[in-house]
């Protein structure tokens, strides 16, 4: 490290020179930073814990409480820096359905305060979580295998409507027939009926 700051020092830098070229030291530290970050833990949180805070699991413990019971609280997993006398509690979670979840109770204190103050508990999850899928909009949700499917449905649906169609079309036709056959044997009856008296008074 020594080293690295004497050649920094000594070596001059040009205009056009990166962000990463002109602090090679500061960008080793985001990189060792990036690697101790843990999910659910923003970047710049990570860092030493308040020694007092740190040590109050037994009070994050019985703010967990609040909302969870005894049996899904697991053992203490670690306490993590959430800026100047503020820390988060992590519980592992026994909660049936959310394996690879973490308890959590944010506590915070005063300028040489000797009390904690619970800000926030709830759950966090980790990279062993199970979630949801990422989110996509509608405009991006229909792949190629989905309109084809929609259009074989829709072709489909047309030769059902159409066969449907077409059958009641000639249920009509058969109906009309039929009702134009009988009109026809009722006027030949009605003929008969009068035909008939006209001939008995001929007689």
């Amino acid at each position: 490290m020594t080293e690295l700051l004497g050649e920094s020092t000594a070596t001059p830098v040009s205009s056009d020179a990166t962000p990463e070229q002109e602090n090679p030291v500061a960008g080793a530290a985001e990189t060792e930073a990036a690697e101790t970050q843990r999910p659910g833990i923003p970047l710049w949180r990570v860092g030493k814990p308040d020694s007092f805070l740190a040590a109050e699991v037994d009070p994050a413990r019985s703010a967990v409480l609040s909302i969870a019971t005894v049996d899904e609280i697991g053992k203490h997993v670690g306490a993590r820096s959430e800026g100047v006398r503020c820390v988060t509690h992590l519980f592992e979670c026994n909660k049936p359905g959310y394996r690879g979840w973490t308890w959590f109770a944010t506590l915070s204190r005063v300028s040489r305060g000797k009390e904690a103050t619970v800000n926030e508990v709830g759950l966090l999850p980790t990279e062993d979580s199970v979630l949801a899928p990422a989110w996509v909009p509608w405009s991006e949700r229909v792949r190629p295998e989905d309109q084809a499917a929609a259009d074989a449905a829709m072709n489909l649906h047309a030769q059902h409507t159409a066969a449907h169609e077409a059958e009641h079309s000639e249920e009509e036709s058969d109906g009309g027939a039929a009702a134009t056959e009988l009109a026809t044997d009722e006027a030949a009856s009605e003929d008969a009926a009068v035909a008939a008296p006209e001939e008995d008074t001929a007689e």
